[in-house]
């Protein structure tokens, strides 16, 4: 565990940033956002960081109040780590921070990597209300649980249960949202987003 390093200024944003300011710190938080994570999962979702960096970065995360690490119990018998409230409480960072950071993206380079489940905050941003929608992309599958207060923001991979509605959009309708160009009913408007489900989020997209 790296001692931590400190601006050294009386200001709630430097102190933040003493917390969180570390390179790879957000988005480690951004994968437990998806619930308890295996530390090779972390690794494999985080192209780039080596083994040693995401190891103390997990510890520096314990030690700030942030995540906690536990096992499971049999059968899975693997250490897992998550957010605490506290490290929860970083959602609306990122989520700002994502909305600053959409004209930043630009063309995809042939060197970024994607995962499917990177959309999710985006498209979390365009729905209102409380539910489970499912998410389908040509990279792949997710759902987001809407309005949570606690527990995961999303998940990889289909909805564990009957979700409130389905949504299926292409890479280049995903990437506009992400990027700021298209709003998601305006593109659920423009027919460039299929809404499946009869579930209360479902028909309020489809009335938007």
């Amino acid at each position: 565990m790296s001692p931590r390093r400190s601006y050294d200024q009386y200001c709630s944003a430097a102190r933040a940033l003493d917390v969180v300011g570390d390179r790879w710190t957000l988005l480690i938080v951004r994968e437990l956002l998806a619930g308890p994570r295996r530390y090779t999962d972390l690794h494999a979702d985080l192209p780039g960081v080596s083994t040693d960096v995401l190891a103390g970065r997990l510890k520096d995360m314990e030690r700030d109040g942030l995540a906690t690490r536990r096992r499971l119990p049999p059968p899975g018998a693997a250490y897992v780590y998550e957010l605490t409230s506290r490290g929860r409480g970083l959602l609306p960072v990122l989520q700002a921070l994502g909305t600053w950071g959409e004209s930043e993206l630009g063309e995809r380079r042939p060197t970024d990597a994607v995962r499917a489940h990177w959309f999710a905050l985006p498209l979390l941003r365009g729905l209102e209300g409380e539910g489970l929608v499912e998410v389908r992309l040509e990279e792949g599958q997710f759902h987001l649980y809407v309005g949570a207060e606690d527990g995961p923001v999303y998940g990889d991979g289909l909805a564990p249960r009957e979700p409130d509605a389905r949504l299926s959009l292409d890479t280049d309708t995903c990437t506009a949202v992400a990027r700021g160009e298209l709003g998601l009913l305006d593109a659920v408007r423009a027919k460039r987003v299929e809404v499946g489900g009869e579930g209360t989020l479902a028909k309020a997209l489809r009335e938007a």
